[in-house]
């Protein structure tokens, strides 16, 4: 008995169109969808961009209205200093607190600096570990 010989696959499924132009057809769609896709990634980063935006401007508002609290504050110390010795010799003091003040935060955040690491360490892993599957998937 022999073994009846299977027809070649058909090129041309039920709907008369050939895998060819499926693939064609599927590549498209996934062009398209990516596409769509990153448009939605822009627009929804433009969208949070704006709202950073906002609030890194409310941030500086603070910040200025911190710094002229600050001034003022150092200014009435002066004076406050001036009732009970000369204004020049209260400037002074006030200005060598700020020195100390401005000496101490640089000391902290040049240590604070010398302990960042600007390498990404675990995300060189896992790609040195992609990269390894690529090379051999089946492992």
């Amino acid at each position: 008995m022999s073994v009846p010989e299977m027809p070649p696959p058909s090129r041309v499924d039920g709907s008369g169109e050939s895998l060819g132009d499926l693939v064609s057809e599927l590549t498209s769609d996934l062009s398209k969808l990516m596409r769509q896709e990153l448009e939605l990634a822009k627009a929804e980063l433009r969208q949070e961009a704006t709202k950073a935006g906002k609030a890194t401007g409310m941030l500086a508002a603070a910040g200025f209205a911190g710094y002229m609290t600050t001034v003022l504050i150092s200014l009435a110390l002066v004076f406050a200093l001036g009732a009970v010795m000369p204004l020049g010799w209260a400037a002074l003091i006030v200005a060598a607190l700020w020195g100390i003040a401005g000496g101490i935060l640089y000391s902290t955040g040049r240590a604070k600096l010398r302990t960042v690491n600007p390498k990404p360490e675990r995300t060189v892993e896992t790609l040195k570990e992609d990269a390894e599957w690529a090379k051999h998937p089946t492992r």
